[in-house]
Protein backbone atom coordinates (compact mmCIF):
# COMPACT_ATOMS: atom_id res chain seq x y z
CA UNK A 1 0.00 0.00 0.00
CA UNK A 2 2.98 2.37 1.14
CA UNK A 3 4.69 1.60 -2.01
CA UNK A 4 1.68 2.49 -4.16
CA UNK A 5 1.33 5.46 -2.24
CA UNK A 6 4.84 6.48 -2.75
CA UNK A 7 4.31 5.94 -6.81
CA UNK A 8 1.43 7.92 -6.76
CA UNK A 9 3.43 10.88 -5.12
CA UNK A 10 6.28 10.22 -7.46
CA UNK A 11 3.50 10.59 -10.75
CA UNK A 12 2.35 13.61 -9.55
CA UNK A 13 5.55 15.47 -8.58
CA UNK A 14 6.72 14.30 -12.15
CA UNK A 15 3.47 15.66 -14.19
CA UNK A 16 4.79 19.24 -13.19
CA UNK A 17 8.17 18.82 -12.84
CA UNK A 18 9.16 22.34 -13.65
CA UNK A 19 6.82 23.60 -10.17
CA UNK A 20 8.54 20.81 -7.83
CA UNK A 21 11.73 21.85 -8.54
CA UNK A 22 10.97 25.28 -7.96
CA UNK A 23 9.39 24.03 -5.00
CA UNK A 24 12.02 22.52 -2.95
CA UNK A 25 14.76 25.37 -4.52
CA UNK A 26 14.22 26.90 -1.08
CA UNK A 27 15.13 22.95 0.59
CA UNK A 28 18.21 22.50 -1.51
CA UNK A 29 19.64 25.74 -0.71
CA UNK A 30 19.29 25.22 2.84
CA UNK A 31 20.27 21.65 2.92
CA UNK A 32 23.64 22.45 0.60
CA UNK A 33 24.67 25.98 2.74
CA UNK A 34 24.44 23.83 6.45
CA UNK A 35 26.71 20.92 4.87
CA UNK A 36 29.01 23.72 3.24
CA UNK A 37 28.87 25.71 6.24
CA UNK A 38 29.87 23.09 8.84
CA UNK A 39 32.33 21.04 6.65
CA UNK A 40 34.81 24.13 5.77
CA UNK A 41 34.31 24.97 9.25
CA UNK A 42 35.08 21.48 10.27
CA UNK A 43 38.24 21.59 7.77
CA UNK A 44 39.14 24.77 9.15
CA UNK A 45 39.62 23.51 12.39
CA UNK A 46 41.32 20.95 11.49
CA UNK A 47 43.80 22.96 9.37
CA UNK A 48 44.48 24.82 12.98
CA UNK A 49 45.06 22.06 14.47
CA UNK A 50 47.40 20.73 12.13
CA UNK A 51 49.24 24.43 11.60
CA UNK A 52 49.72 24.27 15.97
CA UNK A 53 50.88 20.67 16.09
CA UNK A 54 53.36 21.44 12.94
CA UNK A 55 54.86 24.00 15.49
CA UNK A 56 54.89 21.60 18.29
CA UNK A 57 52.50 20.29 21.24
CA UNK A 58 54.96 20.62 23.48
CA UNK A 59 55.86 24.38 22.71
CA UNK A 60 54.83 27.37 24.74
CA UNK A 61 55.13 31.21 23.77
CA UNK A 62 56.54 33.93 26.45
CA UNK A 63 55.68 37.34 26.16
CA UNK A 64 56.13 40.68 28.29
CA UNK A 65 52.75 41.98 29.37
CA UNK A 66 49.54 40.35 30.57
CA UNK A 67 47.27 41.56 27.54
CA UNK A 68 47.55 40.99 24.38
CA UNK A 69 44.67 41.90 22.27
CA UNK A 70 42.09 44.99 22.73
CA UNK A 71 42.27 48.66 23.81
CA UNK A 72 44.02 47.41 27.19
CA UNK A 73 46.99 45.82 26.05
CA UNK A 74 49.64 46.32 28.22
CA UNK A 75 52.37 44.53 26.41
CA UNK A 76 53.14 48.31 25.48
CA UNK A 77 54.70 48.98 29.02
CA UNK A 78 55.46 45.84 30.38
CA UNK A 79 59.65 45.43 30.53
CA UNK A 80 60.79 43.60 27.57
CA UNK A 81 63.12 40.75 28.33
CA UNK A 82 66.37 40.43 27.59
CA UNK A 83 68.91 37.11 26.32
CA UNK A 84 69.97 36.94 29.74
CA UNK A 85 66.49 36.08 31.07
CA UNK A 86 66.53 33.04 28.84
CA UNK A 87 69.68 31.59 29.76
CA UNK A 88 68.60 31.54 33.53
CA UNK A 89 65.10 29.93 32.34
CA UNK A 90 66.89 27.01 30.86
CA UNK A 91 68.85 26.74 33.84
CA UNK A 92 66.22 26.88 37.12
CA UNK A 93 63.33 25.13 34.69
CA UNK A 94 64.31 21.25 33.73
CA UNK A 95 61.57 20.51 32.02
CA UNK A 96 62.29 22.89 29.30
CA UNK A 97 64.47 21.08 26.63
CA UNK A 98 65.32 24.49 24.42
CA UNK A 99 64.64 28.35 24.25
CA UNK A 100 64.94 30.81 22.01
CA UNK A 101 64.31 34.77 21.59
CA UNK A 102 62.57 35.53 17.76
CA UNK A 103 62.62 38.77 17.43
CA UNK A 104 60.94 40.32 13.83
CA UNK A 105 61.12 43.22 11.64
CA UNK A 106 59.48 43.77 7.94
CA UNK A 107 62.17 44.84 5.75
CA UNK A 108 63.13 44.30 1.89
CA UNK A 109 65.74 42.01 1.14
CA UNK A 110 67.34 42.55 -2.23
CA UNK A 111 69.67 40.28 -3.95
CA UNK A 112 70.94 41.93 -7.89
CA UNK A 113 67.99 43.16 -9.11
CA UNK A 114 65.73 41.73 -7.69
CA UNK A 115 63.21 43.05 -4.53
CA UNK A 116 61.02 41.16 -1.97
CA UNK A 117 59.37 42.61 1.14
CA UNK A 118 59.60 40.05 3.65
CA UNK A 119 59.82 39.31 7.56
CA UNK A 120 63.05 39.37 9.28
CA UNK A 121 63.62 36.89 12.17
CA UNK A 122 66.52 37.11 14.87
CA UNK A 123 66.67 34.00 16.30
CA UNK A 124 69.05 31.16 17.31
CA UNK A 125 69.40 27.36 16.39
CA UNK A 126 67.07 26.74 19.40
CA UNK A 127 64.59 27.96 17.85
CA UNK A 128 64.82 25.88 15.01
CA UNK A 129 65.06 23.09 17.30
CA UNK A 130 61.60 24.15 19.16
CA UNK A 131 59.52 24.60 15.53
CA UNK A 132 61.13 21.52 14.48
CA UNK A 133 62.47 22.80 11.67
CA UNK A 134 64.71 21.95 9.38
CA UNK A 135 66.83 22.97 6.48
CA UNK A 136 66.94 21.80 3.01
CA UNK A 137 70.16 23.61 2.24
CA UNK A 138 73.05 24.64 3.84
CA UNK A 139 73.91 24.39 7.34
CA UNK A 140 72.41 26.19 10.53
CA UNK A 141 74.70 29.05 12.57
CA UNK A 142 78.03 28.44 13.97
CA UNK A 143 78.28 28.81 18.30
CA UNK A 144 80.29 31.58 16.96
CA UNK A 145 78.48 33.32 14.70
CA UNK A 146 75.15 33.38 17.31
CA UNK A 147 77.91 34.63 20.15
CA UNK A 148 79.07 37.23 17.77
CA UNK A 149 76.30 38.30 15.79
CA UNK A 150 77.29 38.31 12.28
CA UNK A 151 75.93 38.94 9.12
CA UNK A 152 74.99 35.62 7.88
CA UNK A 153 71.36 34.27 7.53
CA UNK A 154 69.17 31.55 6.41
CA UNK A 155 66.21 32.01 4.28
CA UNK A 156 62.53 30.43 3.73
CA UNK A 157 61.73 29.14 0.39
CA UNK A 158 59.28 31.91 -0.83
CA UNK A 159 62.69 34.45 0.01
CA UNK A 160 64.50 32.02 -2.26
CA UNK A 161 62.65 32.04 -5.07
CA UNK A 162 61.73 35.42 -5.06
CA UNK A 163 65.56 36.23 -4.99
CA UNK A 164 67.37 33.18 -6.60
CA UNK A 165 64.77 30.87 -8.01
CA UNK A 166 64.88 27.26 -7.81
CA UNK A 167 69.31 28.22 -7.96
CA UNK A 168 71.12 27.34 -4.85
CA UNK A 169 71.95 30.49 -2.82
CA UNK A 170 74.35 29.30 -0.24
CA UNK A 171 77.22 31.43 -0.30
CA UNK A 172 75.84 34.29 -1.86
CA UNK A 173 75.12 37.64 -0.52
CA UNK A 174 71.68 39.64 -0.04
CA UNK A 175 71.09 43.17 1.24
CA UNK A 176 68.11 43.53 4.03
CA UNK A 177 67.87 47.25 3.17
CA UNK A 178 71.38 48.88 4.52
CA UNK A 179 72.74 45.38 6.00
CA UNK A 180 74.29 42.84 4.13
CA UNK A 181 74.72 39.62 4.68
CA UNK A 182 75.88 36.16 3.50
CA UNK A 183 72.91 32.92 2.68
CA UNK A 184 74.36 29.94 4.67
CA UNK A 185 71.26 27.86 4.34
CA UNK A 186 67.11 27.13 3.16
CA UNK A 187 64.85 26.30 5.40
CA UNK A 188 62.18 23.76 4.33
CA UNK A 189 58.98 24.34 3.27
CA UNK A 190 56.01 25.01 5.68
CA UNK A 191 53.19 26.47 3.67
CA UNK A 192 50.58 29.29 4.57
CA UNK A 193 49.23 29.12 7.82
CA UNK A 194 45.86 28.99 9.09
CA UNK A 195 45.75 32.74 9.13
CA UNK A 196 46.74 32.88 5.40
CA UNK A 197 50.67 34.16 6.22
CA UNK A 198 53.02 32.75 3.90
CA UNK A 199 55.42 30.84 6.88
CA UNK A 200 58.07 30.68 4.04
CA UNK A 201 58.35 34.17 3.71
CA UNK A 202 61.30 34.55 6.18
CA UNK A 203 65.14 35.51 6.46
CA UNK A 204 66.48 34.56 9.83
CA UNK A 205 69.51 36.00 11.51
CA UNK A 206 71.19 35.54 14.65
CA UNK A 207 69.64 37.26 17.15
CA UNK A 208 72.31 39.02 18.74
CA UNK A 209 73.37 40.20 14.86
CA UNK A 210 69.55 41.30 15.04
CA UNK A 211 69.57 43.04 17.85
CA UNK A 212 72.69 45.73 17.24
CA UNK A 213 72.44 45.89 13.64
CA UNK A 214 68.60 46.19 12.96
CA UNK A 215 66.75 46.70 16.38
CA UNK A 216 69.29 48.49 18.09
CA UNK A 217 68.55 47.45 21.43
CA UNK A 218 68.97 44.04 23.19
CA UNK A 219 65.09 43.85 24.08
CA UNK A 220 63.18 40.34 24.10
CA UNK A 221 59.87 40.28 23.33
CA UNK A 222 58.82 36.77 22.11
CA UNK A 223 60.35 33.60 23.41
CA UNK A 224 59.35 30.26 21.97
CA UNK A 225 60.26 27.06 24.88
CA UNK A 226 60.38 23.79 24.22
CA UNK A 227 59.21 21.21 26.48
CA UNK A 228 61.15 18.02 27.19
CA UNK A 229 59.61 14.77 25.82
CA UNK A 230 57.15 13.63 28.52
CA UNK A 231 57.01 16.69 30.40
CA UNK A 232 53.97 18.45 31.24
CA UNK A 233 53.73 21.38 29.45
CA UNK A 234 50.94 22.97 32.54
CA UNK A 235 53.73 22.25 35.05
CA UNK A 236 56.64 23.54 32.81
CA UNK A 237 54.21 26.71 32.28
CA UNK A 238 53.73 27.09 35.76
CA UNK A 239 57.60 26.82 36.74
CA UNK A 240 58.64 28.91 34.43
CA UNK A 241 55.85 31.53 35.58
CA UNK A 242 57.14 31.24 39.20
CA UNK A 243 60.52 32.02 38.09
CA UNK A 244 59.77 34.72 36.15
CA UNK A 245 58.18 36.65 38.78
CA UNK A 246 60.97 36.02 40.65
CA UNK A 247 62.90 37.61 37.91
CA UNK A 248 60.96 40.29 37.53
CA UNK A 249 60.31 41.28 41.57
CA UNK A 250 56.46 40.68 41.14
CA UNK A 251 55.18 40.61 44.60
CA UNK A 252 52.20 38.56 46.47
CA UNK A 253 49.26 39.37 44.97
CA UNK A 254 49.95 41.45 41.91
CA UNK A 255 49.53 40.46 38.55
CA UNK A 256 51.88 39.23 36.46
CA UNK A 257 53.40 41.76 33.40
CA UNK A 258 54.18 38.61 31.16
CA UNK A 259 52.04 35.89 29.67
CA UNK A 260 52.90 32.55 28.76
CA UNK A 261 50.85 30.57 26.69
CA UNK A 262 50.39 27.16 25.47
CA UNK A 263 50.09 26.41 21.90
CA UNK A 264 47.76 23.16 23.10
CA UNK A 265 45.60 25.92 24.47
CA UNK A 266 45.82 28.40 22.27
CA UNK A 267 44.74 25.86 19.18
CA UNK A 268 41.76 24.85 21.65
CA UNK A 269 40.98 28.58 22.21
CA UNK A 270 41.14 29.08 17.73
CA UNK A 271 39.16 26.09 17.54
CA UNK A 272 36.23 26.69 19.81
CA UNK A 273 36.08 30.39 18.07
CA UNK A 274 36.20 28.46 14.50
CA UNK A 275 33.22 25.77 15.80
CA UNK A 276 30.84 28.91 17.30
CA UNK A 277 31.24 31.13 14.57
CA UNK A 278 30.69 27.80 11.91
CA UNK A 279 27.58 27.02 14.53
CA UNK A 280 26.57 30.20 13.82
CA UNK A 281 26.56 30.51 10.24
CA UNK A 282 24.61 27.12 9.94
CA UNK A 283 22.23 28.36 11.80
CA UNK A 284 21.78 31.34 9.42
CA UNK A 285 21.31 28.96 6.43
CA UNK A 286 19.49 26.60 8.13
CA UNK A 287 16.44 29.57 8.01
CA UNK A 288 16.23 29.13 4.21
CA UNK A 289 15.11 25.38 5.13
CA UNK A 290 12.30 26.80 7.26
CA UNK A 291 11.66 28.93 3.95
CA UNK A 292 11.35 25.71 1.85
CA UNK A 293 9.04 24.30 3.82
CA UNK A 294 6.95 27.14 3.79
CA UNK A 295 6.85 26.54 0.12
CA UNK A 296 6.03 23.29 0.22
CA UNK A 297 3.42 24.10 2.56
CA UNK A 298 2.14 26.82 -0.29
CA UNK A 299 2.54 24.10 -3.36
CA UNK A 300 0.80 21.74 -1.69
CA UNK A 301 -2.28 23.79 -0.85
CA UNK A 302 -2.50 24.77 -4.12
CA UNK A 303 -2.29 21.37 -5.40
CA UNK A 304 -4.83 20.22 -3.23
CA UNK A 305 -7.40 22.94 -4.63
CA UNK A 306 -6.40 21.43 -7.79
CA UNK A 307 -7.39 18.34 -7.33
CA UNK A 308 -10.45 18.78 -5.45
CA UNK A 309 -12.31 16.98 -7.95
CA UNK A 310 -9.91 13.78 -7.69
CA UNK A 311 -10.06 13.51 -4.30
CA UNK A 312 -13.85 13.88 -4.33
CA UNK A 313 -13.86 11.28 -6.68
CA UNK A 314 -11.63 9.15 -4.57
CA UNK A 315 -13.82 9.96 -1.33
CA UNK A 316 -16.63 8.58 -3.43
CA UNK A 317 -15.94 5.41 -4.59
CA UNK A 318 -14.95 4.42 -0.47
CA UNK A 319 -11.51 5.96 -0.13
CA UNK A 320 -10.73 6.47 3.08
CA UNK A 321 -9.75 10.22 4.71
CA UNK A 322 -6.46 8.54 6.06
CA UNK A 323 -5.71 7.44 2.99
CA UNK A 324 -6.03 10.78 0.94
CA UNK A 325 -4.19 12.25 3.73
CA UNK A 326 -1.64 10.00 3.80
CA UNK A 327 -1.32 10.31 -0.07
CA UNK A 328 -0.57 13.65 0.11
CA UNK A 329 1.46 13.90 2.75
CA UNK A 330 3.69 11.41 0.99
CA UNK A 331 3.88 14.21 -1.88
CA UNK A 332 5.31 16.75 0.81
CA UNK A 333 8.14 14.26 2.44
CA UNK A 334 9.11 13.38 -1.15
CA UNK A 335 9.19 16.40 -2.57
CA UNK A 336 11.63 17.18 0.54
CA UNK A 337 13.45 14.48 0.63
CA UNK A 338 14.47 14.71 -2.96
CA UNK A 339 15.42 18.69 -2.17
CA UNK A 340 17.58 17.02 0.48
CA UNK A 341 19.46 14.97 -1.58
CA UNK A 342 20.04 17.44 -4.27
CA UNK A 343 20.96 20.06 -1.60
CA UNK A 344 23.64 17.64 -0.23
CA UNK A 345 24.71 16.80 -3.53
CA UNK A 346 25.64 20.87 -3.87
CA UNK A 347 26.81 21.08 -0.37
CA UNK A 348 29.46 18.68 -0.65
CA UNK A 349 30.35 19.36 -4.12
CA UNK A 350 30.97 23.15 -3.02
CA UNK A 351 32.52 22.29 0.22
CA UNK A 352 35.28 20.59 -1.82
CA UNK A 353 35.35 23.39 -3.78
CA UNK A 354 36.03 25.60 -1.06
CA UNK A 355 38.25 23.58 0.48
CA UNK A 356 40.94 23.40 -2.73
CA UNK A 357 40.59 27.04 -2.65
CA UNK A 358 41.01 27.94 0.66
CA UNK A 359 43.96 24.97 1.10
CA UNK A 360 42.43 23.03 3.99
CA UNK A 361 41.20 19.63 4.67
CA UNK A 362 37.99 18.45 3.26
CA UNK A 363 36.29 16.54 6.01
CA UNK A 364 32.56 15.82 5.19
CA UNK A 365 31.31 14.15 8.51
CA UNK A 366 28.32 11.59 8.53
CA UNK A 367 26.30 13.11 10.76
CA UNK A 368 26.45 16.64 9.17
CA UNK A 369 24.37 15.16 5.53
CA UNK A 370 22.35 11.98 7.58
CA UNK A 371 21.19 15.12 10.20
CA UNK A 372 20.53 17.46 6.99
CA UNK A 373 18.97 14.56 4.96
CA UNK A 374 16.65 13.52 8.50
CA UNK A 375 15.82 17.72 8.83
CA UNK A 376 14.59 17.94 5.53
CA UNK A 377 12.40 14.48 5.73
CA UNK A 378 10.90 16.67 9.31
CA UNK A 379 10.24 19.71 6.96
CA UNK A 380 8.43 17.32 4.49
CA UNK A 381 6.38 15.95 7.48
CA UNK A 382 5.86 19.58 9.14
CA UNK A 383 4.29 21.79 6.35
CA UNK A 384 3.39 18.61 4.42
CA UNK A 385 0.80 17.80 7.53
CA UNK A 386 -1.55 20.64 7.32
CA UNK A 387 -2.24 20.21 3.28
CA UNK A 388 -3.00 16.57 3.83
CA UNK A 389 -5.42 17.06 6.64
CA UNK A 390 -7.15 19.89 4.36
CA UNK A 391 -7.89 17.33 1.83
CA UNK A 392 -8.96 14.62 4.17
CA UNK A 393 -11.32 16.76 5.34
CA UNK A 394 -12.68 17.81 2.13
CA UNK A 395 -16.65 16.81 2.17
CA UNK A 396 -17.05 14.27 -1.17
CA UNK A 397 -20.33 16.22 -2.63
CA UNK A 398 -19.17 19.25 -2.54
CA UNK A 399 -15.60 18.20 -3.86
CA UNK A 400 -17.71 16.55 -6.55
CA UNK A 401 -19.19 19.71 -7.62
CA UNK A 402 -15.72 21.47 -7.75
CA UNK A 403 -15.01 22.71 -11.11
Amino acid sequence: MLGETIRLAVRAIWRNALRSFLTVLGVVIGVAAVIAMVTVGQGSSAQVTQDVESLGTNLLMIRPGQRQVGPNRSSETARPFDLRDIERLIREVPAIETASAAEQSAMSAVSGSYNHRTTVVGASNAYLDATDWALVLGRRFLSGEEQGGRAVCILGETVRQELFGNTDPVGEKIRLETLSCEVIGVLEAKGASSFGSDRDDIVMLPVRGFQRRIAGNTNVNLIYVAVRDGASTDVAKSEIEAVLREMRRIGLGEEDDFNVMDMKQFATMLTGITDVLTGLLAAVAAVSLLVGGIGIMNIMLVSVTERTHEIGIRLAVGAQARQVMQQFLVEAIVLSLMGGLMGIALGLGLAAVAAQVMAIPFTPEPWVVLGAFGFSALVGVVFGYFPARRAARLDPIEALRHQ
